[in-house]
């Protein structure tokens, strides 16, 4: 696979697009907007774009439209600003008059980054490439601008419109995070030990006689339905001895429930709310076919008046939120990482924010990086937590800002995002 990158252009007094992925924690009773890594490292991005001379548009997501942290963009912003040495200017507005006009003011060096990419209808519905080009931030964007990059590898597997509808009109690259990712998790096909194969510099998809080693995947966090699809793609497989799967979040919420456990009326409409009760029937499924291969908390950790209190699953209360995995399941989990060779880790196991709560992401964490086992991390929140929990990166095989993105890619899946890199580069490299 081929596609360009910041090395391959003159971008001085160019206006140049650039889709960044820093989608990040809000909690919405302080209105706090956290930090995380991926601000720090698209900031590398957009700080060099800057010193080329490039006038830099930022485009970003915050949540999905119906949940509470779907939000104006104008605090990352802020915490932008505290890595880039000539500031972002925030722009409340994507498509309209307005963004156009600080567009076209821009001058060399200078950056803004526009509001939420998510606020337009059409961003988020799924369409080929091509038909992406009609969509309205590209029409609305393509014409004012020379060139687009791709610095989110955490969205490439996300076929939208500011992701890869870019692709066809303007020359597209590959940012230095997008690039990184790219060139590491080539390497992630591995059969030596504890060590990496390296293979090249070819994509996972062009190696389809190499499969991905796991023994372990611990899937958690709170996007439930990307974490169902995992599982049904590595629980097709018809070699699954001595396997385990591992859940945590939500999406050990939702299992629970099909199994049967009384997750109490606070926790079903944390799912229904969220929309995953109607997954129900795809984890029954899954249980039913592959019971030996999927583990379940034993416990968990229930918030009461602000504390921790941990209840058997059998014996849930009837108030009160699943916060976190329990002592019980915690000890469960580390003695069977430590019997694995190659763990891959999606997601947080509990609000690992919350002091109380944080156990069970940290101990896990800090189980992990003890061991001998090649050890993959993946998800903007779990890389967030390491940096809550002064974890080094160093201590694992590697540590990705993607979650899904990952997830897929290592799965053999082809990324919409990479595509377009690929589409782009084929259509401009005359």
């Amino acid at each position: 696979m081929e596609y360009f990158t910041l090395d391959d252009f003159s971008l001085k007094e160019k206006v140049v697009l650039i889709r960044v992925d820093i989608n990040s924690y809000y909690d919405t009773s302080s209105k706090k907007l956290f930090d995380s890594p991926r601000f720090k490292a698209h900031a590398i991005t957009i700080k060099e774009l800057q010193e080329k001379g490039a006038k830099t548009v930022v485009l970003a997501h915050q949540g999905r439209k119906g949940d509470e942290d779907f939000i104006s963009l104008e605090k990352h912003a802020e915490i932008l600003n505290k890595y880039l040495e000539n500031p972002i200017e925030f722009v409340d507005d994507i498509v309209g008059e307005k963004a156009k006009r600080k567009i076209r003011e821009l001058k060399e060096g200078e950056a803004i980054l526009l509001d939420n990419v998510r606020f337009l209808d059409d961003e988020t519905k799924e369409k080929s490439i091509e038909e992406h080009a009609n969509s309205t931030i590209v029409k609305g964007l393509a014409p004012l601008a020379n060139y687009f990059v791709l610095d989110g590898f955490s969205v490439a597997h996300r076929s939208h419109a500011s992701v890869v509808g870019f692709s066809t009109v303007l020359p597209s690259m590959a940012g230095r995070v997008m690039e990184k990712e790219l060139k590491a998790i080539s390497r992630a096909f591995f059969d030596l030990g504890d060590k990496f194969k390296i293979v090249g510099n070819l994509l996972i998809h062009d190696l389809p006689r190499f499969q991905l080693k796991w023994d372990v995947f611990i899937l958690a966090g709170a996007k439930v339905d990307d974490c169902l699809k995992v599982m049904e793609r590595l629980l097709s497989s018809k070699n699954l001895e001595m396997k385990r799967i591992l859940l945590g979040g939500l999406t050990a919420n939702l299992f629970l429930h099909a199994s049967g456990v009384d997750i109490n009326d606070d926790n079903r409409k944390v799912l229904q709310d969220m929309g995953y009760l109607q997954l129900e029937n795809r984890a029954k499924k899954l249980l039913e076919n592959h019971k030996d291969n999927i583990i379940l908390p034993e416990d968990v950790a229930i918030e009461e008046d602000g504390n921790r209190v941990e209840y058997d699953v059998n014996n849930i209360p009837k108030k009160g939120l699943i916060l976190d995995i329990g002592k019980k399941t915690i000890e469960k989990f580390k003695e069977i990482l430590r019997d694995a060779k190659y763990i891959i880790v999606k997601g947080p196991l509990g609000m690992y924010e919350r002091q109380p709560f944080s156990i069970g992401t940290k101990e896990i964490l800090e189980t992990l990086s003890s061991l001998k086992s090649f050890t993959l991390i993946g998800g903007g929140d779990t890389s967030t937590a390491l940096e809550v929990f002064g974890i080094p990166e160093e201590k694992f095989s590697y540590v990705s800002l993607a979650g899904g993105a990952l997830i897929d890619y290592l799965s053999g899946k082809e990324l919409p995002g990479v595509k377009a890199l690929e589409i782009s580069y084929k259509k401009f490299k005359k």
